[in-house]
């Protein structure tokens, strides 16, 4: 008899993606269609900050961030250049959309049916996930009431008219991106999916024989880091809970509606710019973790290319992390045969660990009242969750490669002689301008009192609870409504929300590696009479938060007084902060890829204001446009190589040191 393993047909392999789009829908539209040349089998849409964030080109709020992360969409006509020769009825879209996603929605269905295609076979999924925007990302605009009324509105919406549709991707990605173990990253996802269909089952907006249908729509956004092991026993512990909750809590009984579908997107968190080449290997890695175990393989992957910690990727660089998934795929024998897990003790017992642990977390976060309720003391646990693991890597507890171990290096064929990414994509700053342009070439075009009847028609579903506002949204783009006008409405119908900074209750546990700081900074509070203040600041429409709150902890624990108001902030507000708490150091972190535009405006602010503390940049930077800040007065550039925050807090120190002297002297 033989013991030889039993070959399946062979699995169809997973849709391959690349999280993608940037500057305008014309050119995005073009790399669109080259990467599905190239294999691609699924769009992922990148928007752009003001996207996002709801506003259009021409606001202020915009400035300096149009097309820079992503594409900008801010009427039909750009839905319409996007997917310009993509046939929208056979494709699968992905879209990262959240505090807008019933907007963008909305101009998806409305382009579809402008092209006679029926909304009912569109595929693909809004991410739509707000409560880690809230704990991550940063890119919410209401308060979480009116933002989970949102989501019912779009879910009932979509199992009735537009049933292929995942109308929510919740998302474990950006949590593990925060800092989440395994366990917070399973516990608060799963919270999340249980707060959303809880309000769906009482919104009287779905009948009860609908809810085992909307549940078989959830779907998931899935990290997968560097521990492939760990992270494909995460993956199996998530389809076994998923499983439970699904017939425990909501009475789902086919199997098909019970099914965990998630989509992949490998860890960016552990990209690194030292060595940068070490990050493909580490990519492989990672999607092993989410492809290994058959019965939790992913539904979806897109990988992340090597440079990101550098700059945005180009063309080629996306190309190579969409080989790495198609050599997966279609040159191993990956995909044929049973699960090469089944069986394994170790995996059995970690898996459990793992449930059983995230069940008992899961517990605990629905007694504060669940996701929605309970996002203050979340994020104060993922900025100490983050705060650990930053620690770890600056102890060398946990290694990183070209980090802080085995750091000696030939110089890399892939970089510049002077380490920079030879070629990285620069969006034209011409964009911005050509989309003031066009938005008031489409505002001419339209009849204005029809948008203003749409409008009318969206504030008035807003404010009535027992009504949905996708068809009036719907509605508005048909009638030539703009990003800023759909946000702004809703605005006025729900407010805006500012979410937790999470650092007030975080403790970084640096005793040692601060104590050389700690004694510095109290000798510089006994001689001047109050402790050194800095000002921790992000300006602009960027809401990765995580670097400025693990400088804002770091600070603190060294004997820092740390003003630190969130995310979003304007120029003005920065400096009028800096004045008004008479600060040392002003700290502005910043990782959209408008540095050049946004830092010497807060500088040249702080100046107007009279205030003369030291300015110090953290982000995404490369090393020319360090040079071109330096020029414009900033004391200091910190990118990613730069992970001992006790050495940047050690420099810190010393610019407050000097700026209290030369106050005393002046």
């Amino acid at each position: 008899m033989s013991d030889s393993p039993e070959v399946h047909q062979r699995d169809n392999p997973w849709v391959m993606r690349t999280y993608s789009g940037h500057s305008s829908a014309q050119a995005s539209n073009a790399l669109y269609r080259s990467n599905l040349a190239k294999g691609q089998t699924g769009l992922s849409i990148a928007f752009d900050l003001p996207t996002q964030t709801g506003y259009d080109p021409d606001a202020p709020e915009a400035a300096g961030e149009v097309g820079k992360v992503g594409v900008p969409v801010a009427h039909l006509g750009h839905m319409a250049q996007l997917f310009e020769g993509i046939p929208v009825g056979e494709m699968n879209t992905s879209m990262t959309i959240n505090a807008t996603a019933a907007w963008l929605l909305g101009l998806y269905v409305a382009h579809a049916e402008d092209t006679a295609v029926d909304p009912a076979v569109l595929q693909g999924t809004t991410q739509n996930d707000i409560v880690k925007e809230y704990l991550s990302r940063g890119t919410y605009i209401f308060p979480p009431g009116p933002s989970r009324r949102l989501i019912v509105d779009m879910i009932a919406y979509t199992v009735r008219h537009v049933p292929k549709w995942n109308p929510i991707n919740v998302c474990s990605y950006h949590l593990q991106e925060a800092g989440a173990t395994p366990v917070q990253e399973l516990a608060y996802a799963l919270a999340t999916a249980i707060g959303v269909l809880d309000a769906v089952r009482s919104s009287g907006k779905v009948e009860p024989e609908e809810l085992p249908a909307v549940v078989g729509r959830i779907s998931f956004f899935v990290n997968s880091g560097i521990r492939f092991v760990e992270e494909t026993c995460k993956m199996r512990a998530f389809t076994r809970l998923w499983d439970r909750i699904c017939i425990e809590r909501y009475g789902v009984e086919d199997p098909k509606l019970r099914r965990f579908r998630y989509g992949v997107q490998v860890n960016s968190l552990g990209l690194t710019e030292a060595q940068p080449e070490n990050n493909v290997p580490r990519i492989v890695l990672e999607a092993l973790g989410v492809t290994l175990s058959r019965h939790s393989r992913a539904r979806a992957i897109q990988l992340p290319a090597w440079n990101e910690a550098l700059g945005l990727p180009r063309p080629w660089d996306q190309q190579w992390s969409l080989r790495i998934q198609q050599i997966l795929a279609y040159e191993t024998d990956l995909l044929e045969y049973a699960d090469l897990l089944d069986g394994s003790p170790v995996v059995e017992a970690k898996t459990t660990e793992l449930a059983d642990a995230a069940w008992a977390e899961l517990e605990d976060v629905l007694a504060l009242g669940g996701a929605f309720d309970a996002v203050d003391e979340l994020k104060a646990r993922l900025v100490a969750s983050q705060a650990e693991r930053v620690r770890r890597i600056e102890t060398g507890e946990l290694k990183v490669v070209g980090v802080n171990c085995y750091t000696e290096t030939e110089p890399s064929m892939l970089l510049a002689g002077d380490g920079s990414v030879s070629t990285v994509l620069k969006v034209d700053p011409a964009v911005e301008a050509e989309l003031r342009a066009d938005l008031s070439r489409w505002r001419a075009g339209r009849d204005q009192a029809t948008v203003d009847e749409a409008l009318d028609r969206l504030r008035a579903a807003a404010a009535d609870e027992s009504d949905n506002v996708m068809p009036a949204t719907i509605a508005l783009a048909h009638a030539g409504g703009t990003t800023g006008e759909w946000a702004g409405a809703l605005r006025e119908v729900f407010g805006e929300y500012r979410a937790p900074t999470g650092v007030s209750g975080a403790v970084g546990h640096r005793g040692n590696e601060l104590a050389a700081e700690v004694s510095r900074a109290r000798v510089l509070a006994d001689r001047t009479g109050s402790p050194p203040r800095l000002l921790v600041a992000k300006p602009g429409l960027d809401g990765h938060s995580n670097g400025a709150e693990q400088i804002a902890v770091a600070a603190r624990d060294a004997g820092f007084e740390v003003v630190y108001q969130g995310i979003r902030l304007t120029p003005a507000q920065i400096a009028a902060a800096a004045r008004d708490e008479d600060v040392d150091v002003v700290g502005i972190s910043i990782l959209s890829g408008s540095h050049l535009e946004l830092v010497p405006e807060v500088v040249d602010r702080l100046r107007a204001e009279g205030v003369d503390a030291p300015v110090v940049v953290g982000g995404i930077i490369p090393p020319e446009d360090a040079e071109v800040l330096k020029g414009k007065g900033v004391a200091a550039v910190y990118t990613p190589k730069d992970f001992e925050l006790a050495k940047i807090v050690d420099d810190l120190l010393t610019l407050a040191e000097a700026h209290r002297s030369s106050a005393a002297r002046g």
